[in-house]
């Protein structure tokens, strides 16, 4: 499995694999991406770990409409995760941020 972390009012778009963009008809089923029930605090940022399956290799993240109107800097459209971590870097990050560690009940 990967991760990554995804601040509140983000959403997941596009997923790639190594032979280009998810196809749900090819591979006859959605990518497998879960909210974890983990969530940072860091600079009043709401931070949510998710979960994806080891096929994908790229992640395409934009802001919802409601983040993007309450958003000072609204420049940003879309970011492609191109570097997600495995579980001992989640670890290593939780226990080395100054950041506030939360788990909630999704």
């Amino acid at each position: 499995m990967k991760y990554f972390f995804l601040s509140e009012g983000w959403a997941i778009g596009q997923i790639w694999t190594v032979g280009g963009l998810w196809n749900e008809i090819a591979w006859r089923r959605a990518p497998d991406i879960k909210k974890m029930s983990i969530c940072l605090w860091d600079k009043n940022e709401q931070m949510w770990l998710h979960r994806v399956e080891d096929a994908v290799l790229m992640v395409e993240i934009y802001p919802t409409a409601e983040a993007q109107q309450s958003a000072s800097n609204q420049n940003i459209g879309n970011v492609v995760l191109t570097r997600l971590i495995d579980a001992e870097k989640v670890l290593e990050y939780l226990s080395n941020t100054s950041a506030i560690c939360q788990t909630h009940h999704i």
